[in-house]
């Protein structure tokens, strides 16, 4: 069954979500789910929806100008630890990494296959990825990441019609995964949303988790105040509203 988009921009899909969901986050680098959808993640953890967080790489390669002496693996093993604490924060209850080349993220076969078996294993109700069209973030005077575009990619290729359908990596079955199709994915990090959620009541908890990415932000100070001035722009600083946007498809 071919996916049908969400179009409904006054009534958020996840207001009529009848029971817990267990929600699939599957981008390509630690920091990748605070960054582009802490606050809803924290919304749904709150609600009491069950996260998982799948991540492609470890971001061995997340240089900047403050961590330039950190050797690759030690950066690896370093952001493992603070994407722990961070989805702690956030109310994720587990994160698994796929351990891919940081950086050299391609939407190949292989690839497919690896999340293909994370939907398999881990059969989400809503699948959380990015948007694979997004070259230039709105708003932005930069480059998305070529990971994020791929990994986006990969995971939609793999979502549908994959996932679902036991005539694709059959090799699959016999590690006992059988096809799993997700009911909704929401798909962040899009210049084209057809859902925009108030996360204001959780931007603080987003603004906390985004903290814990130590050897990523720099000066917390700064950051701080970057993080919080990205509210609307019809709020102020002093009476802030923040939101986060999606292009959410629906199966069910």
């Amino acid at each position: 069954m071919n996916p049908q988009p969400q179009d409904n921009l006054a009534t958020p899909p996840d207001l009529s979500w009848p029971e817990a969901q267990k929600i699939l986050v599957i981008l390509a680098h630690p920091d990748d789910p605070e960054f582009f959808c802490g606050a809803t993640l924290a919304r749904w953890a709150r609600a009491g929806h069950h996260i998982t967080y799948a991540l492609l790489t470890c971001g061995d390669k997340g240089r900047n100008d403050h961590n330039q002496d950190i050797p690759g693996d030690e950066l690896c093993a370093l952001r493992h630890t603070e994407q722990a604490a961070a989805a702690s924060v956030i109310g994720a209850e587990a994160v698994h990494f796929l351990d891919w080349p940081d950086g050299y993220l391609l939407p190949s076969i292989d690839l497919r296959r690896d999340v293909v078996r994370q939907i398999r294993r881990y059969k989400p109700d809503v699948l959380v990825t990015c948007d694979p069209e997004t070259l230039f973030p709105k708003g932005a005077y930069r480059l998305n990441h070529p990971d994020h575009r791929y990994a986006g990619q990969v995971v939609l290729d793999a979502v549908f019609p994959a996932a679902g359908n036991d005539l694709y990596f059959p090799e699959l079955l016999e590690e006992g995964l059988p096809p799993h199709q997700p009911g909704e994915v929401w798909v962040s990090l899009t210049n084209e949303p057809n859902v925009i959620l108030d996360v204001t009541d959780t931007w603080e908890v987003k603004l906390n988790a985004l903290k814990e990415h130590k050897s990523q932000i720099g000066d917390p100070a700064e950051f701080e105040q970057r993080i919080r001035s990205s509210h609307t722009e019809d709020s102020t600083d002093e009476a802030p509203r923040y939101e986060e946007k999606f292009r959410v498809i629906k199966w069910r």
